[in-house]
């Protein structure tokens, strides 16, 4: 279990990451989702339409011979955008009274135990809230 919720703190330790706060320090606990960007995958599609292009325009290649190339990384480039089925990023954001703020980064196969955790911490809070002001 990556977050350990005791009677008065909260205690995170995933990999290499640890922090730990008390109940009263933390003002934001959340799970941010963060879509993937492919700046490689669209720069080496730009590359050889680029070259494709350039062939058709400016060579003297017979029989459109340049087409073959293109289309072989054109498949290239795809199968390297689609072999990770992943694509968001999840991270854990802590920010604390103090205006310090915490991003780590998580596996999405942790993304749902980590989610209950922040759930039952948030119901917690609720409670200790509503004792507070009661």
């Amino acid at each position: 279990m990556p977050l350990k919720i005791l009677p008065d703190k909260i205690k995170f330790d995933y990999d290499s990451k640890e922090w730990q706060y008390q109940f009263n320090e933390i003002r934001e606990l959340r799970l941010l989702k963060k879509k993937k960007k492919y700046f490689l995958e669209n720069g080496a599609f730009i590359a050889v339409t680029g070259a494709t292009y350039y062939c058709m325009i400016f060579s003297n290649l017979m029989d459109l011979y340049y087409i073959i190339p293109a289309l072989l990384c054109y498949a290239l480039i795809i199968a390297s955008r689609f072999k990770n089925n992943n694509e968001f990023e999840y991270f854990i954001f802590v920010k604390d009274i103090y205006k310090k703020e915490i991003r780590t980064k998580i596996a999405t196969k942790d993304r749902v135990l980590i989610g209950k955790q922040i759930d039952q911490y948030l119901g917690l809070q609720f409670e200790r809230n509503i004792g507070r002001t009661a």
